[in-house]
Protein backbone atom coordinates (compact mmCIF):
# COMPACT_ATOMS: atom_id res chain seq x y z
CA UNK A 1 0.00 0.00 0.00
CA UNK A 2 1.19 3.65 -0.97
CA UNK A 3 0.76 6.18 1.74
CA UNK A 4 -0.01 9.37 0.04
CA UNK A 5 1.11 12.56 2.02
CA UNK A 6 -0.49 15.92 0.76
CA UNK A 7 0.74 19.14 1.12
CA UNK A 8 -1.61 20.32 3.61
CA UNK A 9 -1.23 17.14 5.76
CA UNK A 10 1.67 16.68 8.28
CA UNK A 11 4.51 13.70 7.39
CA UNK A 12 3.38 10.29 8.79
CA UNK A 13 5.36 9.91 11.87
CA UNK A 14 6.46 6.41 10.40
CA UNK A 15 7.60 8.19 7.38
CA UNK A 16 9.16 11.79 9.01
CA UNK A 17 11.35 9.62 11.22
CA UNK A 18 12.61 7.74 7.87
CA UNK A 19 13.43 11.27 6.11
CA UNK A 20 14.72 12.37 8.79
CA UNK A 21 17.41 9.07 9.34
CA UNK A 22 18.55 9.65 5.92
CA UNK A 23 19.20 13.28 6.40
CA UNK A 24 21.05 12.70 9.49
CA UNK A 25 23.33 10.01 7.46
CA UNK A 26 24.30 11.99 4.07
CA UNK A 27 24.19 15.73 5.81
CA UNK A 28 26.72 14.70 8.50
CA UNK A 29 28.88 13.74 6.18
CA UNK A 30 31.94 16.07 4.69
CA UNK A 31 32.72 13.63 1.66
CA UNK A 32 31.33 10.72 -0.15
CA UNK A 33 32.64 7.59 -2.52
CA UNK A 34 29.89 5.62 -4.43
CA UNK A 35 29.92 3.67 -7.51
CA UNK A 36 27.16 4.43 -10.32
CA UNK A 37 25.33 3.42 -13.08
CA UNK A 38 23.31 5.53 -15.18
CA UNK A 39 20.34 5.17 -17.32
CA UNK A 40 18.66 7.77 -19.51
CA UNK A 41 15.24 6.93 -20.90
CA UNK A 42 13.78 10.32 -23.41
CA UNK A 43 10.70 10.01 -25.97
CA UNK A 44 10.71 6.13 -25.30
CA UNK A 45 14.42 5.99 -26.71
CA UNK A 46 16.99 4.11 -24.54
CA UNK A 47 20.36 5.69 -23.99
CA UNK A 48 23.01 3.51 -23.58
CA UNK A 49 24.22 3.07 -19.60
CA UNK A 50 26.81 4.61 -18.39
CA UNK A 51 29.06 3.56 -15.13
CA UNK A 52 31.85 5.29 -12.64
CA UNK A 53 32.56 6.13 -9.74
CA UNK A 54 30.95 9.75 -8.00
CA UNK A 55 32.88 11.83 -5.38
CA UNK A 56 31.22 14.11 -3.52
CA UNK A 57 32.94 17.11 -1.37
CA UNK A 58 30.92 20.02 0.73
CA UNK A 59 30.91 22.60 -0.10
CA UNK A 60 28.94 21.87 -3.54
CA UNK A 61 31.86 19.81 -4.98
CA UNK A 62 30.98 16.98 -6.88
CA UNK A 63 33.25 14.56 -9.61
CA UNK A 64 31.51 12.04 -11.89
CA UNK A 65 34.19 9.79 -13.28
CA UNK A 66 33.06 7.62 -16.04
CA UNK A 67 34.61 3.96 -16.71
CA UNK A 68 31.85 3.74 -19.26
CA UNK A 69 32.61 5.63 -21.25
CA UNK A 70 35.94 5.91 -20.68
CA UNK A 71 37.11 9.52 -20.36
CA UNK A 72 33.78 11.15 -19.82
CA UNK A 73 33.63 13.80 -16.77
CA UNK A 74 31.30 16.17 -15.14
CA UNK A 75 33.12 18.33 -12.40
CA UNK A 76 31.85 20.91 -10.44
CA UNK A 77 34.11 22.97 -8.24
CA UNK A 78 31.01 24.46 -6.96
CA UNK A 79 31.09 27.93 -8.89
CA UNK A 80 31.22 26.26 -12.67
CA UNK A 81 30.48 22.42 -13.80
CA UNK A 82 32.42 20.84 -16.50
CA UNK A 83 31.43 18.48 -18.97
CA UNK A 84 34.19 16.59 -20.99
CA UNK A 85 32.38 13.74 -23.32
CA UNK A 86 35.24 11.49 -24.83
CA UNK A 87 34.29 12.05 -28.80
CA UNK A 88 34.64 15.52 -28.77
CA UNK A 89 37.25 18.16 -28.18
CA UNK A 90 35.08 20.65 -26.55
CA UNK A 91 34.43 21.35 -22.78
CA UNK A 92 31.22 22.78 -21.82
CA UNK A 93 31.14 25.03 -19.44
CA UNK A 94 28.72 26.73 -17.03
CA UNK A 95 27.83 28.46 -14.17
CA UNK A 96 26.88 25.38 -11.37
CA UNK A 97 23.69 27.40 -10.03
CA UNK A 98 22.00 27.06 -13.82
CA UNK A 99 22.51 23.94 -15.15
CA UNK A 100 19.82 21.81 -15.69
CA UNK A 101 22.17 18.98 -16.26
CA UNK A 102 19.91 16.10 -14.43
CA UNK A 103 23.02 15.01 -12.41
CA UNK A 104 23.10 18.66 -10.63
CA UNK A 105 20.04 17.19 -8.15
CA UNK A 106 23.05 14.59 -6.62
CA UNK A 107 24.14 17.36 -4.84
CA UNK A 108 21.37 17.01 -2.18
CA UNK A 109 23.48 13.72 -1.10
CA UNK A 110 25.79 15.69 0.35
CA UNK A 111 24.76 18.39 2.89
CA UNK A 112 21.86 19.78 1.26
CA UNK A 113 19.42 17.10 1.43
CA UNK A 114 16.22 18.72 3.32
CA UNK A 115 13.25 16.75 2.22
CA UNK A 116 10.33 18.53 3.96
CA UNK A 117 11.82 21.99 3.13
CA UNK A 118 12.38 21.19 -0.22
CA UNK A 119 9.95 18.26 -1.28
CA UNK A 120 6.26 17.96 -1.30
CA UNK A 121 3.02 15.47 -1.93
CA UNK A 122 5.17 12.35 -0.17
CA UNK A 123 4.59 8.80 -0.97
CA UNK A 124 6.00 5.57 0.15
CA UNK A 125 5.69 2.03 0.16
CA UNK A 126 8.03 -1.06 0.82
CA UNK A 127 9.78 -3.07 -1.57
CA UNK A 128 11.29 -6.54 0.82
CA UNK A 129 13.76 -5.15 3.06
CA UNK A 130 13.86 -1.94 1.21
CA UNK A 131 11.72 2.15 1.54
CA UNK A 132 10.48 3.79 -2.02
CA UNK A 133 9.80 7.44 -1.53
CA UNK A 134 8.80 9.72 -4.08
CA UNK A 135 8.22 13.41 -4.17
CA UNK A 136 7.90 16.47 -5.70
CA UNK A 137 9.95 19.30 -5.78
CA UNK A 138 8.20 22.44 -4.01
CA UNK A 139 10.09 25.14 -6.87
CA UNK A 140 8.54 24.74 -10.05
CA UNK A 141 11.28 26.37 -11.66
CA UNK A 142 13.81 23.19 -11.36
CA UNK A 143 14.64 20.87 -14.18
CA UNK A 144 13.33 17.76 -12.85
CA UNK A 145 9.29 17.07 -11.66
CA UNK A 146 9.64 14.04 -9.68
CA UNK A 147 12.39 12.16 -7.81
CA UNK A 148 11.93 8.45 -6.12
CA UNK A 149 14.33 7.36 -3.58
CA UNK A 150 15.18 3.22 -3.11
CA UNK A 151 16.90 3.34 0.88
CA UNK A 152 17.84 0.23 2.40
CA UNK A 153 17.51 -0.36 6.03
CA UNK A 154 20.70 1.37 7.28
CA UNK A 155 19.37 4.58 5.19
CA UNK A 156 21.76 4.59 2.33
CA UNK A 157 20.25 5.47 -0.94
CA UNK A 158 20.58 2.58 -3.62
CA UNK A 159 18.50 3.87 -6.42
CA UNK A 160 17.34 7.28 -7.40
CA UNK A 161 14.92 8.10 -10.43
CA UNK A 162 14.99 11.59 -11.46
CA UNK A 163 11.58 12.91 -13.85
CA UNK A 164 12.88 15.96 -15.98
CA UNK A 165 10.41 18.10 -17.14
CA UNK A 166 10.56 16.87 -20.47
CA UNK A 167 9.62 13.65 -19.25
CA UNK A 168 12.63 11.89 -19.66
CA UNK A 169 14.01 9.54 -16.69
CA UNK A 170 17.24 9.54 -15.32
CA UNK A 171 17.94 6.04 -13.24
CA UNK A 172 20.92 5.85 -10.65
CA UNK A 173 21.97 2.55 -9.21
CA UNK A 174 24.55 3.34 -6.25
CA UNK A 175 26.95 0.43 -4.72
CA UNK A 176 29.99 0.49 -2.45
CA UNK A 177 29.00 3.35 -0.68
CA UNK A 178 32.18 4.97 1.30
CA UNK A 179 31.27 7.87 3.79
CA UNK A 180 33.76 10.45 5.12
CA UNK A 181 36.88 9.14 2.70
CA UNK A 182 40.08 11.28 2.49
CA UNK A 183 39.35 12.87 -0.96
CA UNK A 184 42.04 15.27 -2.47
CA UNK A 185 41.01 18.92 -3.48
CA UNK A 186 42.96 18.53 -6.55
CA UNK A 187 39.64 15.84 -7.70
CA UNK A 188 37.72 18.79 -7.76
CA UNK A 189 40.07 21.31 -9.98
CA UNK A 190 39.18 21.30 -13.35
CA UNK A 191 41.96 21.05 -16.17
CA UNK A 192 41.51 21.29 -19.52
CA UNK A 193 42.49 18.38 -21.61
CA UNK A 194 45.03 18.75 -24.47
CA UNK A 195 44.22 19.49 -27.39
CA UNK A 196 40.39 20.48 -26.18
CA UNK A 197 38.35 23.67 -26.44
CA UNK A 198 36.37 25.36 -23.80
CA UNK A 199 32.92 26.22 -24.73
CA UNK A 200 31.40 28.68 -21.60
CA UNK A 201 28.13 29.62 -20.74
CA UNK A 202 28.35 31.95 -18.47
CA UNK A 203 27.03 35.19 -19.09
Amino acid sequence: MWLAVGTALPVDTGLSRTLQAIEDRYNHAQTLQIAFSEAYTAQGKAWKPESGVLFLRKPGRMRWEYSSPKGKLFLSDAKFVYLVTPDSNRVQKMKAKETEDMRAPLAFLLGRLHFEKDFQNFQSRREGPDTWITAEPKSPDLAYTKVEFQVTPQMQIRRLLVTGQDHSVHDFHFDQEKLNPPLDSKLFRFELPPGAMLEESVN
